[in-house]
């Protein structure tokens, strides 16, 4: 795995482990979430910009995702 590609893992680790924490879900309930919703593939598409955030202002942004994603499913 080159460099960027394991950055890139570590952020969306790091991501899914404040999300699961900040909305105290269980590790299985968070990525159902996030691949229910296209959340990984998001972070990793957006690393470049994501990861340079604060995690409290990336937690507001797959919130934000998921709602407007929610939204589009209704």
């Amino acid at each position: 795995m080159n460099n960027k590609a394991e950055n890139i893992s570590y952020f969306v680790a790091f991501c899914v482990e404040q999300y699961k924490n900040a909305k105290h879900l269980k590790g299985e309930e968070t990525l159902s979430l996030f691949d229910q919703y296209g959340v990984l593939e998001y972070l990793a598409d957006n690393y470049e910009i994501l990861h340079t955030q604060s995690y409290q202002w990336i937690l507001e942004e797959i919130d934000e995702l998921i709602n407007n994603r929610q939204k589009l499913k209704a």
